[in-house]
């Protein structure tokens, strides 16, 4: 079980998509959604790495998957897997949302550009 000071439940997500991806104009491969505040992040697979930067800046370490059919948490601290409530929907982006993400601004490269 991840610490709970570090989930918050109640807290819904910012979004529908990585929050800085979208001012930037840029793209991502997965979403991650912090436990803590909401904060809706890219992976770290995807080229600007949101979610663990987020992590980095904030302190709040446990994130869950935000694509539809995952559940899972990951707690940066531990470098573990971790278990955890059930967060404030919506748990996922939109089903008709693209991966990766969003459309019309992933590059026709965009597997070579991932980390």
């Amino acid at each position: 079980m991840a610490d709970t000071d570090s989930i918050d439940p109640a807290v819904p997500p910012s979004g529908f998509g990585c929050v800085e991806c979208l001012a930037a104009d840029g793209w991502w491969f997965h979403l991650r959604r912090c436990a803590r505040c909401g904060h809706v992040g890219c992976c770290d697979s995807s080229p600007s790495q949101h979610a663990s930067h987020h992590v980095a800046g904030t302190g709040h370490p446990v994130v869950q998957s935000f694509e539809p059919g995952e559940d899972w948490f990951y707690d940066y601290a531990s470098d573990q897997f971790a278990e955890g409530p059930s967060l404030a929907p919506p748990h996922h982006h939109p089903l008709e949302q693209p991966v990766p993400g969003p459309e019309g601004r992933v590059p026709a490269d965009w597997e070579r550009r991932l980390n």
